[in-house]
């Protein structure tokens, strides 16, 4: 689970998407990943993260500045090193979005050193 009062700064108007005064979409994203990182980390091996390889959302209603929203991730599947979840946000008793997300368990150290060799051989 992961949960976030809704700030002037969550919002699609603070965001430059649009000019409502509800929660951006970008910070819907991001409290996506996070339920599914809090529900992978007791898995987690010494040295290991998970990263997103994809992601999926519905956005069913919106929610305004100081509203509490509750992201609840389930794990559905497994396959090799990939988590599948599911995932609903509400705002009390409503459902705002719904989606799905996959995380890939990778060794942090390897996926860093790869990820700056790459940055660095673009230069």
């Amino acid at each position: 689970m992961a949960s976030l009062t809704v700030r002037p700064a969550d919002t699609s108007v603070a965001q430059a998407l649009n000019d409502l005064p509800i929660l951006a979409t970008p910070t819907l994203l991001s409290i996506f990943e996070g339920a599914c990182t809090a529900a992978l980390v007791e898995h987690l091996g010494t040295g290991e993260t998970s990263v997103t390889t994809d992601l999926a959302i519905t956005v069913h209603a919106s929610v305004g500045v100081g509203g509490e929203i509750r992201a609840h991730a389930t794990c559905i599947d497994v396959e090799g090193q990939v988590c599948k979840f599911n995932i609903e946000v509400h705002y009390v008793n409503k459902l705002i979005a719904s989606g799905s997300v996959n995380r890939k368990m990778v060794d942090r150290v390897s996926f860093a050193a790869r990820i700056a060799a790459e940055s660095m051989s673009r230069d």
